[in-house]
């Protein structure tokens, strides 16, 4: 009978004589020990083969019953590891610490494994190489507790749970696997295993267990299906975290592809690439390491961490491989790691130096005299150092060129450092240039080889910094507050260093500009020149996409919100009104909403407004933002308007720093800085609450929530607790996809809560033209429709349920210093009343035409049914209008309220029907109750509305071949119309002949004649009179007194308007004209 091909174990079994083929010996259960995890006579062998002097020595101490003492001074320095050690003395413990550095004990020396030599000058340490053993054990039941004999001394046993594989490295584990048959189970049911039944501490006896105990057991756990892999270094049940540990697809997402061998399992490459005897034990050897880590929890409360680091695949690749082909290819290389903001680039980097400064050739020489990083991160440089110094155990093989540590200059001690050949050297982007310039100059240095790692878009440059490199590598000439990358530096080094023999260039960056895929990618016929069929491509790529799909970054487009197609509205209107001078129409708004294009203190508003609404309680109120000005003046202005309104509207906890370079001054030919000429504004005297710290450790503190910076942290900036940027200024390229990815690092809360970009600037085909090299087919969705709001605005007026003067003052009510619920009542309960007599005569109408259709039906008489049907019809079409303008009433307020947050309507009008609409819609009942009382409390706070939020946002799609933007503009009833809007800007036009204006604004105008308007509306008597006749027979009847009585009804709100319009009887005729006009576009309505 055939076996099941589907089960575990025949998958298991593949997979082990796979392993057995690459020298792995599988051993069984028997030779392991529980209580000390180890496969004891592996241990012994390898000692004793390869170290028996020291043994022989201490043989002579324990001559008795030496193996178990051994074995005993094993398991102690094993258990000596700490889970919550954060010190470096601790890491010499452990199963890393004892593999990777021995064990001395009673004058001898032993060391438990032999990591492959770095050259062939020692061929003994070949040979102890070759002895390492390597033991695959199946089916492990790992429980010391899992016996009768622990059942009879205590009541309690171990459940016997096994772990399908066990990797052991002279009879030390180092890693476990988890199995699932895709056909039963998912790899998910492997996670879930490893969560709750490979516990740490047996549940049943309460008591430590040593296999998968942090630091003291295995190194790794893997869990793995037909399909894929994930793994995780610290099993801590539920809490554990499992990393994908996948190689991607070929369009560049997470997961697996299909081999192109279709009898070779997707997960393949775990076994046959990087579970392999030499793989293995060079990651030990050198990738695995300890990481301590700052880390915060939800009150803000700091602790440090210490994690084990095992390489993603990505990582191991890129890394094993740039090592292979740098001893392959030699010096003079060039290699372009495009990986993505997530993909653990610092481990990356620290992993590359160390392993190419102890790269030796085949004649035992040495690949690099030195490791040149580039970089501005100082966390990249204390991780360095931290990281190699695992591996190296020794001090001086990272040096940093800086003025904070060491003696003399920096051009001294790069020099020093430069001769004396240190192995990794770390300099700045401004050093970089002369660190060329002193190999260059020097006979000695020239002649000898160099490897350059350049880690991708530090911080920024500007001023005489940018000048003196670009006067050391002639770059083209920048603005002041142009930045400066180390892209553009290399671009410019390499440009004017071609064939260069003694340089390599290892090149990490997640967005390659267009000359720097031409300087540093590879041509894929390398025979042939450059051209369309044989571009430069990348070296390694961990996309953008995959590092989405797999949880380590944010999608920051998905809550992607554009200023410019919104602004296109107000130009539309802007372009009928050439007689408004600009700096009258500016307008002094009351609402946050107001927003005013080129006018900060309106932007700053909105952002506040938006922050405090929206963003500031994300996060358990950690969340942070950044607003990106165009220029450092700019930003100066920034911060002087976000201190002001944040004091005048004495809100709390919000506070922002600024962030730009050097000093800046203002001059006459700055537009409104008359009161700023002669003053000198610096980071420091703007930033008063700093208190010596540096910015980015401020940042992170509660002191600040906003940072407003220009040309500064919008690249090479990593802040998990930004969740909103706000952005006034042009990006493109590169910079773009740079500065909106300061927003994808990940937070617990921070994926559930989302991101938001409010983009004052720029339009969505520019953002998506950024990002769509760095992730594969995606496509952006267009912002909604802004019109539509004009256009429920007034098909809400048209239903005539609520009047404007009613809305005024319901607003005028809402907004006073003794704000009373009767009063908000009252002023609703007349449009309630309208709605509800009106809903429950139609109910009635629809009854009792319904009834009369079916009775006349039964007559049989044609004109008798059609005209039953035609009053059925009318009945109904009533009822229906009534119960779609309570949804309208919702729809309104809704969408006015999302786009409202970024579009500059300036339109009080739709500012007062939304808030009066947002109280009225929960009155329109059928049977009002009678404890009907407004929640003023809960009005103010509806505008927080993150879900419907996110469901208006733009969204990265994958797997889409084109470049196209869908609207999100389905309100059902509410369609886009523009005649309303046409008819203001004429209606301003012919009132702006009409008045003087000096001291009047477009919006006071067009205020005013709707005012008017609504008041005479009133009057239905005239009203019909303009319906049924033309303008001069309307205008000789009730139109001049009821004219008369609105204008002076309006005195006390519109004064200005009043006076002129009184004392010039041609004002008042032209004036006549223009409401005569709008009373008849409200009765075709």
């Amino acid at each position: 009978m055939r076996s099941d091909v589907t089960l575990e174990t025949i998958f298991q079994q593949d997979i082990i004589t796979q392993m057995q083929s690459h020298g792995w010996q599988v051993g069984s259960s028997q030779g392991y020990n529980r209580e000390k995890a180890l496969y004891e006579q592996d241990v012994l062998d390898f000692i004793q083969k390869t170290q028996d002097k020291e043994w022989q020595k201490f043989k002579s101490i324990f001559p008795n019953d030496t193996e178990r003492h051994f074995l005993d001074t094993v398991v102690a320095q094993l258990k000596k590891a700490d889970i919550n050690a954060t010190d470096i003395e601790s890491r010499s413990y452990g199963t890393l610490g004892v593999l990777r550095h021995g064990l001395k004990t009673r004058g001898t020396r032993f060391s438990f494994c032999q990591f492959k030599p770095e050259h062939g000058l020692n061929p003994h340490l070949n040979e102890i190489y070759k002895q390492n053993i390597c033991r695959i054990v199946p089916e492990l039941v790992y429980s010391p507790y899992a016996n009768k004999a622990e059942l009879e001394a205590t009541g309690k046993q171990a459940k016997k749970w096994r772990i399908d594989l066990v990797l052991f490295i002279n009879g030390f584990p180092v890693a476990t696997l988890e199995l699932k048959s895709e056909f039963k189970q998912a790899v998910q049911n492997a996670m879930a295993q490893y969560k709750k039944t490979r516990l740490p501490k047996d549940p049943e006896t309460n008591k430590p267990e040593p296999l998968i105990t942090f630091k003291r057991g295995a190194l790794v756990h893997f869990a793995v299906s037909q399909y894929e892999v994930y793994m995780a270094t610290h099993l801590n049940g539920d809490n554990t975290y499992f990393l994908p540990f996948n190689k991607g697809t070929k369009e560049q997402g997470a997961g697996n592809d299909v081999p192109d061998d279709k009898n070779e399992y997707a997960t393949g490459y775990l076994w046959n690439e990087v579970l392999t005897p030499d793989s293995l034990l060079n990651i030990i050897g050198n990738f695995i390491h300890l990481q301590i880590e700052e880390k915060e929890d939800w009150e803000g409360r700091k602790y440090k961490k210490e994690s084990l680091i095992f390489p993603r695949y990505h990582q191991w690749k890129v890394v094993t491989k740039l090592v292979e082909d740098s001893l392959a290819e030699g010096t003079g290389q060039k290699y372009l790691i495009q990986h993505s903001a997530g993909s653990g680039k610092s481990n990356s980097i620290a992993w590359t130096a160390h392993q190419l400064s102890s790269l030796y050739d085949a004649n035992n020489k040495k690949m690099f005299d030195s490791v040149i990083v580039v970089t501005d991160r100082t966390i990249l440089d204390a991780q360095l150092q931290d990281t190699i110094y695992q591996f190296e155990h020794a001090d001086g093989v990272v040096g940093r060129i800086n003025n904070k540590e060491g003696d003399g200059s920096k051009s001294e001690k790069l020099a020093k450092a430069l001769e004396m050949a240190q192995p990794i050297i770390i300099v700045t982007i401004q050093t970089f240039p002369f660190v060329l310039r002193a190999i260059e100059n020097s006979t000695s240095l020239k002649e000898r080889k160099y490897a350059v790692i350049a880690d991708e878009a530090h911080s920024s440059q500007s001023g005489s910094t940018a000048r003196q490199l670009k006067e050391t590598l002639m770059l083209e000439e920048r603005d002041e507050d142009d930045q400066l990358t180390s892209e553009d530096v290399l671009d410019a080094v390499m440009a004017s260093r071609k064939g260069s023999e003694n340089l390599s260039f290892y090149a990490f960056t997640a967005t390659p500009k267009d000359k720097t895929l031409q300087l540093f990618g590879r041509l894929p016929n390398p025979e042939l020149p450059p051209s369309k069929t044989n571009k430069p491509e990348a070296y390694h790529v961990y996309s953008m996409r995959q590092a989405i799909e797999e949880g380590f970054i944010l999608d920051v487009l998905k809550n992607y919100t554009n200023y410019k197609v919104i602004y296109k509205l107000k130009q539309k209107i802007e372009e009928k009104d050439d007689q408004v001078d600009a700096k009258k129409a500016k307008i002094k708004l009351n609402q946050w909403v107001r927003l005013h294009d080129h006018n900060i203190s309106q932007k700053v508003r909105v952002i506040i407004e938006h922050f405090k609404k929206n963003v500031m309680g994300l996060l358990g109120g950690q969340a942070k933002a950044m607003v990106v000005t165009s220029s450092r003046k700019e930003a100066v202005r920034y911060k002087q308007a976000f201190d002001k309104y944040v004091a005048e509207q004495k809100y709390a906890n919000i506070q922002a720093m600024v962030a730009f370079s050097g000093e800046v001054d203002f001059s006459e030919n700055d537009a409104d800085s008359s009161h700023l000429i002669g003053k000198k504004f610096t980071e420091s005297n703007m930033n008063l609450n700093l208190k010596g710290r540096e910015m980015r450790k401020a940042f992170d503190s509660d002191d600040f929530q906003v940072m407003i910076v220009a040309n500064k942290f919008q690249t090479g900036f990593d802040q998990p607790k930004l969740c909103a940027m706000y952005v006034d200024k042009k990006l493109g390229g590169v910079e773009c996809v740079q500065t909106l990815s300061r927003l994808n690092r990940i937070y617990p809360g921070k994926a559930e809560s989302g991101t938001f970009v409010l983009d004052f600037f720029n339009d969505p085909q520019d953002i998506l033209d950024a990002f769509q090299p760095y992730y594969q087919t995606a496509e952006l969705a267009d912002v909604s429709n802004p019109d539509i709001v004009y256009d429920l605005a007034e098909k809400l007026k048209a239903a005539r349920i609520f009047l404007m003067t009613e809305v005024e003052q319901f607003v005028d009510a809402f907004y006073s210093k003794n704000k009373s619920n009767a009063a908000l009542a009252n002023i609703c309960k007349p449009a309630m009343q309208r709605w509800q007599q009106s809903y429950t005569k139609a109910i009635n109408d629809y009854d009792v035409t319904k009834n009369r259709l079916e009775i006349t039906k039964r007559t049989g008489e044609p004109v008798l049914i059609a005209n039953a049907e035609n009053e059925f019809a009318e009945a109904k079409k009533a009822r229906d209008a009534l119960e779609i303008f309570k949804k309208d009433l919702g729809s309104f307020t809704r969408f006015y309220e999302f786009m409202s947050q970024i579009v500059e309507y300036n339109d009080k009008e739709l500012e007062k029907i939304s808030l009066f609409a947002r109280t009225l819609r929960p009155l329109l009942r059928e049977q009002a109750a009678d404890e009907d009382v407004i929640d003023l409390s809960n009005v103010a706070m509806s505008h927080y509305r993150l879900s419907k939020i996110r469901q208006q946002d733009i969204q990265l799609k994958a797997n889409s071949t084109e470049h196209k933007l869908e609207p999100a503009n389905d309100l059902g009833t509410a369609k886009p119309k523009n005649k309303n809007e046409e008819f203001l800007s004429v209606i301003l036009q012919r009132v702006n002949e009409v008045f003087i204006t000096d001291k009047l604004t477009d919006q006071d105008m067009i205020n005013y004649v709707y005012t008017v308007a609504d008041k005479m509306s009133e009057n239905t008597k005239m009203m019909k009179q303009i319906q049924n006749n033309t303008r001069e027979q309307a205008m000789l009847g009730e139109f001049d007194s009821a004219l008369d009585d609105a204008v002076l009804d309006s005195n006390t709100a519109h004064n200005e308007q009043t006076m002129q319009l009184m004392s010039d009887p041609s004002k008042m005729r032209q004036f006549a004209n223009i409401i005569y006009d709008v009373l008849v576009s409200k009765s075709e309505l």
